[in-house]
């Protein structure tokens, strides 16, 4: 009778716990974050046309990564530091936020340490993010 008691509790309790499900898609997803393969000059591009949207797909990085539904319902940004002469540069997102009429990037740029040992290369950091939204992206 014990042994009918405890399985019946454990049934019980098992079905009985709480389960996480997924709301809601995230607002941005980071599709890909290198150190070198950007850009000479430091710019932030907005990629809304599905036409300039198929041209990551020619990235043997991204071509993986993206999918017609997210062309079509989605933004890309291409946040490019620029050229730098040594190893230790990153770009990225600090934070996205979104507002009734649009969505806010916070860039974050990291620079290694002043007394830092780098590598004595050229790079050219750079990050693709593709914001799950059509509203209009600012850049801070």
């Amino acid at each position: 009778m014990k042994k009918v008691i405890s399985v019946l509790t454990v049934f019980v309790l098992i079905s009985c716990g709480a389960t996480k499900t997924a709301d809601s898609k995230a607002l941005y997803e980071i599709l890909t974050e290198q150190s070198d393969g950007g850009g000479n000059i430091k710019f932030f591009e907005i990629l809304t046309e599905p036409n300039e949207i198929k041209m990551l797909e020619n990235d043997p990085l991204l071509k993986d990564k993206m999918k017609q539904s997210d062309i079509n319902n989605s933004n890309y940004v291409i946040l490019n530091m620029g050229e730098k002469n040594t190893g230790g540069y990153s770009i990225g997102v600090e934070k996205v936020e979104e507002t009734d009429k649009n969505i806010i990037i916070t860039v974050k740029e990291k620079s290694p340490a002043p007394d830092a040992m780098t590598m004595q290369v050229i790079t050219y950091p750079y990050t693709v993010v593709r914001v799950h939204s059509k509203k209009e992206i600012i850049i801070k």
